[in-house]
């Protein structure tokens, strides 16, 4: 055959394989897709419908498979029946709630078996709002006086006010002088405010059927004296003494004497051995402060005794009687140290001197009586 010529026989032996190879894929695709594929005919499929369809025997169904579980089958159940609880698995239920837990109403008592009734809660109503007051008071001038004021005038300025309407100072009436439909006056006395507090103010007819709302006047302690007393010094005849005050903080006392400002505020009235009085030179208010002595730890409390250097009968001398002294022992005098020098007047009694003998006139005559 001119196919293998020239050929050698590895090539010979490659194109035999190649032909082996084509055969046998034909073969393969015949066996697989019949002969349509090769242009053979396609087998046909004949269906016959029949018009009276014949009865099938059908599967047997068990009544039992349908039937609901009875009430003491499904508490059987949920007893038996262990629960696999995973908190860490979303779809757990929460921590202490039974999920297969349902409520059973109890059945209906009869009789004395029935429990006390539970009474129905009680419904607290919404408070109603007040009403608007027909009065209007807007504010009272002066808002804060100080506690032992004397007299004073106070105006209510408001709206709505009429000449029958009356000032009540805390549910006191008082004397009141109508001016307009927005202001009023009126003397609140000093009785009223003689402690301190708060005080209600309100405007209200005679009838009480008209009637304000509620305004607040301060009554505030008037300011006192941040000093105390601790010592004074006693003069002749009660001249020119002097008191001693500790401010708050220092250590150094002041000296005062009557009629001298302390601290820039309170007048020295009067000095005594128990007490100063001080007045208020802008107020006009008296205050008394008792004799305090500081002890050594730097505390102070009164001292209902007298101090030193004071006499210690019960009523006491503004100065010594029996002055010059007649003793040279130094005493104690309250507010200056007992190391400070103080001069200390002599003894005042003197020794007479030797009279020389006076001769008597009617020796000199000569009446011989010698």
């Amino acid at each position: 055959m001119k196919l293998f010529e020239g050929k050698s026989p590895t090539e010979r032996n490659k194109i035999i394989a190649a032909a082996v190879l084509g055969v046998l894929c034909l073969a393969v695709l015949y066996y697989t897709f019949g002969r349509g594929l090769f242009g053979g005919t396609t087998p046909t499929t004949t269906v016959k419908i029949s018009t009276t369809p014949k009865t099938t025997s059908s599967p047997t169904v068990n009544a039992d498979d349908f039937k609901l579980p009875t009430k003491n089958e499904q508490d059987f159940e949920y007893t038996t029946t262990a629960i696999n609880y995973r908190p860490d698995d979303f779809r757990a239920p929460d921590p202490g709630r039974n999920i297969f837990a349902f409520y059973e109403p109890p059945p209906p008592c009869k009789g004395a078996e029935c429990p006390t009734p539970i009474p129905p809660p009680v419904v607290i109503n919404p408070p109603t709002p007040e009403p608007t007051p027909p009065i209007l008071i807007a504010f009272v001038t002066p808002q804060s006086v100080y506690a032992g004021s004397k007299t004073f005038r106070m105006e209510v300025t408001g709206d709505r006010f009429t000449p029958d309407a009356r000032i009540y100072f805390s549910q006191s009436e008082l004397r009141t002088t109508f001016i307009s439909g927005q202001k009023m006056i009126a003397d609140v006395p000093a009785n009223f405010i003689a402690a301190e507090g708060p005080r209600q103010i309100l405007v209200q007819t005679l009838d009480g059927k008209a009637y304000s709302n509620q305004v607040l006047l301060n009554v505030q302690a008037p300011p006192a004296p941040q000093f105390t007393y601790i010592g004074m010094i006693a003069r002749k005849r009660a001249n020119n003494d002097t008191a001693y005050f500790l401010e708050a903080g220092k250590t150094a006392p002041l000296t005062h004497r009557l009629n001298d400002v302390v601290s820039g505020r309170f007048r020295l009235m009067s000095i005594s051995e128990t007490e100063t009085v001080l007045e208020d030179v802008n107020l006009g208010f008296r205050h008394r402060l008792p004799l305090v002595r500081t002890s050594a730890g730097g505390s102070s409390s009164p001292q209902p005794s007298r101090p030193g250097g004071f006499p210690s009968g019960g009523t006491y001398v503004p100065y010594n009687q029996g002055f010059p002294p007649t003793t040279n022992i130094p005493q104690s005098i309250p507010g200056i140290p007992d190391n400070i020098p103080r001069y200390v007047p002599p003894d005042t009694a003197k020794t007479p001197r030797a009279q020389p003998e006076k001769k008597d006139v009617d020796d000199e005559d000569d009446d011989g009586d010698g």
